[in-house]
């Protein structure tokens, strides 16, 4: 067992059971524009990317911006629907009583997004003053920024730190950042996140306690 000294945490999809339904509203509002997706779509081209690579996703397959209110639109749909569905992760505040070491959250999302999610989950407490967003930093995942200034502002190397993601674009964020980076595979195949790099994966949150010891 590595002598971890930082858990870092993705949000999405890893402490708040969110993708699945920001991902309906999506994709229903890119059937609007013209583009139909699958929720396997949506998970294969926009999931643990920022809303500005998404945007440029959409752009390309577009041929044209959407409109100027799109991500206004999106961020209140998505946000209702939040409101109405959204739980944690099953086993998250568990893991989260269980592990004696420090942690903290680090994001593609907004400061914005991560208050309103951790909140209607009633996970807030537990990270006030450790939240970092891709909004921070020059280049979201998965360029290593985020994860690197998560680590730089709690004074932790990062080869201490790691890393639990979701997406194979979250993992090769940790995996460029130097980190140790376990894929959760609850929603991603194992394979998937494997392939980034990931250097175990579970499908089970309960797991995790067991895995950082």
């Amino acid at each position: 067992m590595q002598n971890f000294k930082l858990v870092i945490f993705d949000c999405d999809g890893v402490l708040v059971d969110s993708e699945p339904i920001t991902n309906r509203v999506f994709g229903e509002m890119l059937g609007e524009l013209g583009m139909n997706v699958t929720l396997d779509d949506m998970f294969e081209l926009f999931v643990g990317y920022s809303m500005a690579q998404c945007l440029e996703v959409v752009s390309d397959r577009l041929g044209k911006m959407p409109p100027p209110d799109f991500v206004q639109n999106y961020y209140n749909r998505a946000r209702a629907a939040l409101e109405a569905e959204l739980t944690a992760v099953p086993g998250i505040a568990e893991v989260l009583d269980h592990i004696k070491l420090p942690y903290c959250v680090a994001s593609s999302g907004a400061h914005e997004k991560m208050r309103m999610t951790l909140g209607i989950t009633g996970l807030l407490p537990r990270f006030e003053g450790k939240m970092f967003s891709a909004t921070e930093v020059a280049r979201g995942k998965p360029a290593p920024d985020i994860f690197l200034h998560a680590a730089g502002k709690l004074g932790v190397a990062p080869s201490a730190c790691l890393v639990i993601e979701d997406t194979p674009p979250g993992v090769a964020a940790g995996v460029a950042a130097g980190m140790t980076v376990y894929g959760y595979s609850a929603q991603t195949p194992a394979a998937r996140l494997l392939a980034a790099g990931a250097h175990r994966t579970f499908n089970d949150m309960s797991e995790l306690a067991t895995l950082v010891g």
